[in-house]
């Protein structure tokens, strides 16, 4: 293809609707510290995520490294190593231990039936993460955590909007974190979110976010700034308008890689999961090269000669980085290992067109 085809593309409005939305900001000369974008934004996304309590963070891993903060855990966090890196930093930044526990080979999150078995006498929480907009087992999660006395805080970066039995997956848990990064299915340009059930959190994070000042004589919390400003707020109450049908374009176009690639032996999709209202974030394929004849890296090149750019998403999995590959083996979680060395995550956003799709399905067919 001439033009370059990435795995995400930026989902944003017509400028002429960003610049009324921005035009008040010139205005007021009101540019962060919890604005009235930022306000209208928060309302927004609690009446669209099914939640009663939100606070807004200036993305997504200060978002998570805060919220373990304001719960004042310590020890070990269970947790999965199928995960972007800022998961396991975030864990590690607040002076914590991740414990890596291995993933169910379907929906690739967390295999909550080997949690219990990694529970010690240190362990202060759980952090299961949604990969893929798939949903953890939420149900034996909460009996492992209150069965336990554990918090569980959800990395629900991919599962913006998606719902379990009508429920928002923002509920789930003690708090869940939501990014709003630039290639998310819903973005801030940068940003991100903490769901929470009680309130306490929220006081604590509104702190945290701002340096951990109380008021204008009190600083009492050890902060940071990590403050929403008004123009990423306002870049989301415009994209909130459009996620429904950006949504919606990302069904179509999933539905027809289900279509062209669903029936070849040796390329493994991710299942629909029942009761669950999906997002579509991304589109993972595994690839077993000894029913396929070609191996993941293969299928990778291929696409990349045609100026088409999948991703091996997530690739290596965090035992192996360079920073953290002395302290854990990767080996103790083979389900993870075995999916690690054979993802690879199609193109999938709301404006690539289905002839696209079909070439890029062409490709990995030939």
């Amino acid at each position: 293809m001439s033009d370059k085809i990435f795995v995400t593309r930026s989902s944003i409005p017509e400028l002429t609707e960003y610049i009324e939305e921005i035009t008040s900001i010139f205005d007021s000369h009101f540019l962060t510290n919890m604005g009235p974008k930022h306000d209208k934004l928060q309302k927004g996304l609690c009446e669209y995520l099914k939640s009663d309590n939100i606070s807004l963070f200036s993305n997504g891993h200060m978002a998570l490294e805060l919220c373990l903060q304001a719960l004042n855990l310590k020890g070990e966090v269970i947790t999965t190593p199928f995960t972007f890196a800022s998961t396991t930093h975030a864990i590690v930044r607040c002076g914590l231990t991740p414990i890596f526990c291995d993933i169910d080979p379907v929906t690739y999150t967390i295999d909550a039936s080997k949690i219990e078995a990694l529970i010690t006498d240190k362990t202060s929480a759980i952090v299961p993460v949604h990969v893929y907009g798939n949903l953890c087992d939420t149900q034996e999660i909460d009996r492992i955590a209150k069965k336990h006395n554990l918090k569980v805080i959800y990395d629900a970066a991919h599962a913006f909007g998606v719902e379990k039995d009508g429920v928002g997956v923002g509920t789930f848990g003690d708090a869940s974190m939501f990014s709003f990064h630039a290639t998310k299915v819903f973005n801030t340009i940068e940003g991100g979110a903490v769901t929470y059930t009680d309130k306490a959190i929220g006081e604590k994070l509104h702190r945290l976010k701002n340096f951990g000042i109380l008021d204008q004589e009190t600083v009492c919390d050890v902060g940071a700034n990590a403050k929403m400003n008004e123009f990423q707020a306002a870049m989301g109450i415009c994209n909130l308008r459009h996620i429904d049908e950006d949504i919606a374009k990302r069904k179509e176009i999933v539905e027809l890689y289900r279509k062209r690639l669903g029936a070849t032996d040796g390329i493994v999709l991710c299942s629909e999961q029942s009761g669950v209202k999906p997002n579509y974030a991304y589109f993972p394929v595994v690839i077993d090269e000894t029913k396929l004849g070609k191996s993941r890296d293969d299928i990778f090149e291929a696409l990349a000669k045609e100026n088409i750019y999948a991703r091996k998403y997530f690739y290596p999995l965090v035992q192996d980085y360079d920073c953290y590959k002395n302290l854990y083996d990767s080996s103790l979680t083979p389900t993870a290992q075995y999916v690690a060395k054979r993802i690879l995550t199609l193109p999938l956003y709301s404006e690539l067109p289905l002839e696209t799709v079909n070439i890029i399905c062409d490709i990995i067919l030939k």
